[in-house]
């Protein structure tokens, strides 16, 4: 059993929160360190954070004395949960001293030689950290939409091979953060644009499927076209997919394609893996956020409604947890890919997995220096 220190970025916000909920009695991680803004800084957690999780604030980690972005850390992982406003140049830092940054923000994931990972699709991109000038790493997980689209296409992509594809989302208030948006805009109401989040489904998707060339991702031949709303539902994001496929197979094949997927979490039996990466269901009226988004501890990706459609070939509702497996579950499991694969083991990084003799020791009063 691991026993890896880790520390997490933003631990106040909603992402970091999650974090906090989702790692506690983890088998490989212990929550060491947090790290929040200045004027949470000093106190202790329970003192400096609104918690909104549905369990219970981890006694230990209430606690935990709030470290400033300033000071020196000895985790040997960062999950990151900060806002974009400042992530890119503090994640930079981190990996420069010697972190391994696992990052929820959007700031490094279309970046040359980080990776953008969803391990059941491209575990594989993980090696392009091997290549990044940092005595750490840097990894990043996708947006939360794009995790659930990228995961209902990747086994399509992998059997027919996908041309183009039209995707409308309906996402739910906690993707806007906590307190997110007040009642008034949101109660009886759908918002019809989400900054950024259009672009992001059409540009990390293409990241995720592609191949792999060294430190270098060649993005898949893929059209996407998306549309992004905001609802009245407070977790769980609903997208609707109509996709062209390059041949022409039966509906009960791409019925198998989905359901057999599996991936290195699946093979590698990572502790935050589902057992079933995508759940189809028959019912036409599931899945449903308020009934199914729990399914597998909300890691699984569930899809229904799947039938021809007359403009493309095959159309169907994908369903995902947004503050789970599309923002701290994916971020965790991504980390427990990292200790499969063998470049963290105990609390050492190494860029040559396995070998004990290139690991790097986090040294205790590292400080934070200059990025590339």
């Amino acid at each position: 059993m691991e026993n890896i220190k880790v520390g997490v970025l933003g631990a106040t916000g909603a992402v970091g929160q999650k974090f906090i909920a989702l790692l506690q009695h983890h088998p490989y991680f212990r929550v060491h360190e947090l790290v929040a803004s200045e004027r949470s800084a000093g106190k202790p957690y329970r003192d400096a954070v609104s918690w909104v999780q549905s369990s219970p604030l981890p006694g230990p980690v209430g606690e935990t004395y709030i470290k400033s972005t300033a000071e020196p850390l000895e985790s040997t992982i960062l999950f990151s949960g900060l806002d974009s406003s400042i992530a890119g140049e503090l994640e930079e830092r981190y990996a420069a001293a010697g972190h391994v940054v696992i990052s929820n923000s959007k700031n490094h994931r279309m970046d040359r030689d980080v990776p953008l990972v969803i391990p059941e699709i491209n575990a594989d991109h993980l090696k392009m950290i091997e290549h990044q000038p940092y005595p750490g790493a840097l990894v990043t997980n996708p947006n939360c939409s794009t995790i659930f689209l990228a995961m209902a296409l990747a086994p399509l992509h992998r059997a027919f091979g996908v041309e183009a594809v039209q995707v409308s989302t309906m996402q739910a208030i906690s993707g806007a953060g906590y307190p997110g948006l007040s009642a008034t805009d949101i109660m009886g109401n759908v918002i019809p644009h989400i900054s950024g989040e259009e672009e992001k489904l059409e540009t990390e998707t293409l990241k995720i499927l592609g191949a792999r060339n060294g430190d270098r991702v060649l993005p898949a031949d893929i059209s996407i076209g998306a549309q992004c709303t905001r609802v009245a539902v407070i977790d769980g994001h609903t997208e609707t997919l109509s996709v062209k496929l390059a041949s022409r197979p039966e509906l009960a094949e791409v019925r198998a394609a989905l359901e057999d997927f599996r991936g290195y979490p699946q093979e590698a039996a990572l502790p935050s893996a589902p057992q079933q990466a995508l759940w189809v269901f028959d019912d036409p009226n599931r899945p449903q956020p308020a009934r199914d988004l729990m399914i597998e501890g909300g890691m699984s990706t569930l899809i229904g409604r799947l039938r021809s459609c007359p403009v493309f070939d095959v159309r169907m509702v994908v369903l995902g947890h947004n503050t789970i497996r599309g923002a701290a579950g994916a971020a965790i499991l991504n980390a427990e890919a990292l200790v499969a694969m063998g470049y963290l083991t105990g609390g050492c990084f190494s860029k040559e997995p396995h070998r004990r003799d290139a690991c790097v020791e986090t040294p205790a009063a590292a400080e934070p220096v200059a990025g590339r």
